[in-house]
């Protein structure tokens, strides 16, 4: 069972205050907070046909002192209890074809793009990349489906002349990664929403040995953005039940072009040593010489010799 959120706590903990008609509005609210988090106090009342003082009434009886405080809570308690199901459950009760829900994700991911663009400081995204510079040993953390943006990172830093590394396998593995780390080293964490534990871990046990950790995550709220010495935000609302990782790619991609770009003499004598590979060599694939694409494959050529035999001997019977 879920921890209560902050906003659960305070209901019970205001419960004796509370008159049965404020109670069943905060409970209406707390049901529904994918409607409700991003309305404002007259919405709210409007909503529930009340007037604005009795939603200011119930927060304050809440022990809230301002309406923005009570919404960052609801905000915070509607991430807590979103899961897969429900993000899909939202969706499928919207009237749109599936040809409409395509197009909606696509852009819930610009809107996702746009928002990163106005609210990057391009100065903390070089401030990670000189923390980088200056790491012996650099421990990208993501876990589930985070690791896809883990090793991704950990694989552009690499051919950068950097020790980065994205593990994988069990929380047990992970923590003794982290143990073999010490001041000069980095560990930077992703994660998103209510944050996997192993991640915050992770990052907890780092903070104790000395290790400078850094955030990806998608608001300044979650227990990566509290427990990571410096942190970056991105996005990742969609109506897919996965979560758009779009955004963070794109941050990612900033990462690794600021890690360049610091020194680029550096990034390109290293890059160097890898260019006759990428010019010639096994690393690419290459048609056989003298075929194209319209030209069968083994197997096709061969069904057509067998077919041209067959065709030969019924015809020297009918001769």
């Amino acid at each position: 069972m879920a921890s209560r959120t902050a906003i659960e706590l305070r209901l019970a903990e205001a419960q004796p205050r509370l008159n049965p008609r404020r109670h069943r509005l905060v409970q209406a609210t707390l049901e529904n907070p994918d409607q409700t988090f991003f309305l404002s106090s007259r919405a709210l009342a409007r909503r529930y046909g009340v007037d604005p003082a009795t939603i200011v009434r119930t927060i304050q009886a809440l022990g809230y002192e301002r309406f923005a405080d009570f919404a960052a809570d609801l905000r915070e308690h509607f991430k807590a209890r979103l899961t897969p199901y429900r993000i899909l459950e939202a969706a499928a009760r919207e009237k749109r074809s599936v040809a409409d829900h395509v197009r909606h994700s696509v852009e819930q991911d610009m809107g996702n793009l746009s928002a990163l663009s106005s609210a990057l400081d391009p100065s903390r995204v070089v401030d990670l990349a000189r923390r980088i510079h200056r790491s012996r040993r650099i421990l990208v953390v993501g876990v589930d489906l985070a690791h896809a943006l883990s090793s991704f990172l950990a694989y552009g830093l690499m051919p950068l002349g950097f020790d980065a590394e994205a593990p994988s396998g069990s929380s047990g593995a992970l923590h003794h990664k982290v143990r073999l780390l010490g001041a000069r080293d980095l560990v930077i964490a992703i994660s998103f929403g209510r944050c996997l534990r192993a991640t915050v871990e992770a990052v907890d046990e780092a903070k104790e040995r000395g290790v400078p950790t850094f955030g990806i995550t998608d608001s300044d709220t979650t227990p990566i953005a509290r427990h990571c010495d410096q942190y970056l935000i991105a996005g990742i609302a969609s109506s897919s039940f996965t979560g758009s990782y779009v955004a963070p790619m794109s941050l990612l991609n900033g990462v690794l072009v600021a890690a360049a770009q610091l020194k680029p003499r550096r990034s390109l004598a290293l890059l160097r040593q890898s260019e006759r590979e990428y010019l010639a060599g096994p690393r690419w694939y290459e048609q056989a010489p003298g075929r194209d694409s319209g030209t069968p494959a083994a197997g096709g050529r061969a069904d057509d010799k067998r077919r041209a035999r067959r065709g030969r001997a019924v015809a020297g019977d009918g001769g």
